[in-house]
C-alpha cells in the first residue's frame, strides 16, 4: 500500500546499478560497484525529494571480467530485458521516469537498447555515465579504469573499510579489450592481477573530491531529468 501511493506521487524511479560479483583487483572486493552505488544512493536520498529507489541491481553485463574467479556476467539480452522488466513492472503503477544509477561501462549498451524498447512504450530511461562527471577535475591522465587510482580513491573514502592497501600493486598494460590472465592472449589485456591502472597513487583526500564531483554531477542530472 505505501509503495502504491510512492509509485503514484513521485517524480521519477531511480534504479542503481552495480555488481556484487565482479574483481576488482587484490586490494578491493569483488562487490565493489555495489558497495559504491549503494553509497552514492543513500547520499542522493537525503539530497533529492519525491523520488522511489529500486533496489540495486547487483548482476549485469560484465564480459570483460569473466576469466577472474567470482566475476559473474549477464548475457546482453538478458541484462537488457532485466532491465525493461524492472521499468515496466513498476510503470503500470504510475511512473513513466526511470534513471539507471549505472557505475558500469560495458552496461551501457544494454541500457541504450532497453532506453529504446522502453521509448516505444512512452516510458524515458536515463542512464548515468559516471566518468563525465571527472572530466574536469583530473589534475592529469590516469592509466586506465579499472580498480585504478579514481576508483581506489573512491573507496577509500565511501567505504574505506574494504580497502587493503597493503595489496595494492601497479598494473597496467595499454590497449583495448577485455582484461586477461593469461599472458599469450590475443585477444584482451593481460593482467595477471586483474587491475588495470595505478591504484598506488589512490588517497582519501583524492577520493573525496571525487565522490563530491559525482554526487553533483548525479544530483544536477536527475533533477533536469
Amino acid at each position: 500500500m505505501e509503495a502504491e501511493g510512492a509509485l503514484k506521487s513521485c517524480r521519477a524511479v531511480i534504479v542503481p546499478m552495480g555488481a556484487a560479483a565482479k574483481e576488482h583487483g587484490p586490494h578491493l572486493p569483488l562487490s565493489n560497484d555495489w558497495l559504491m552505488v549503494e553509497y552514492f544512493k543513500n547520499v542522493l536520498l537525503e539530497q533529492i525529494d519525491d523520488l522511489v529507489f529500486a533496489p540495486t541491481v547487483n548482476y549485469n553485463y560484465y564480459p570483460a571480467f569473466v576469466e577472474y574467479p567470482g566475476s559473474t556476467s549477464l548475457r546482453f539480452e538478458v541484462a537488457r530485458d532485466f532491465t525493461v522488466d524492472i521499468c515496466t513492472s513498476l510503470a503500470q503503477f504510475g511512473p513513466r521516469k526511470f534513471y539507471a544509477l549505472n557505475n558500469g561501462v560495458s552496461t551501457l549498451s544494454p541500457l541504450e537498447k532497453a532506453a529504446e524498447i522502453l521509448a516505444a512504450q512512452d516510458i524515458l530511461l536515463r542512464y548515468s555515465v559516471l566518468d563525465k562527471f571527472l572530466e574536469n577535475i583530473l589534475p592529469e591522465p590516469v592509466e586506465g579504469g579499472h580498480a585504478d587510482e579514481v576508483e581506489t580513491s573512491i573507496m577509500l573514502f565511501a567505504v574505506p573499510e574494504v580497502v587493503d592497501m597493503t595489496k595494492v600493486v601497479r598494473d597496467f598494460t595499454p590497449g583495448p579489450g577485455r582484461l586477461t590472465r593469461n599472458p599469450d592472449s590475443k585477444e584482451g589485456v593481460y593482467s595477471p592481477s586483474g587491475i588495470w591502472g595505478d591504484p598506488t597513487r589512490a588517497t582519501r583526500q583524492k577520493g573525496k573530491v571525487f565522490v563530491a564531483a559525482i554526487i553533483e554531477g548525479l544530483r544536477r542530472e536527475i533533477e533536469a531529468f
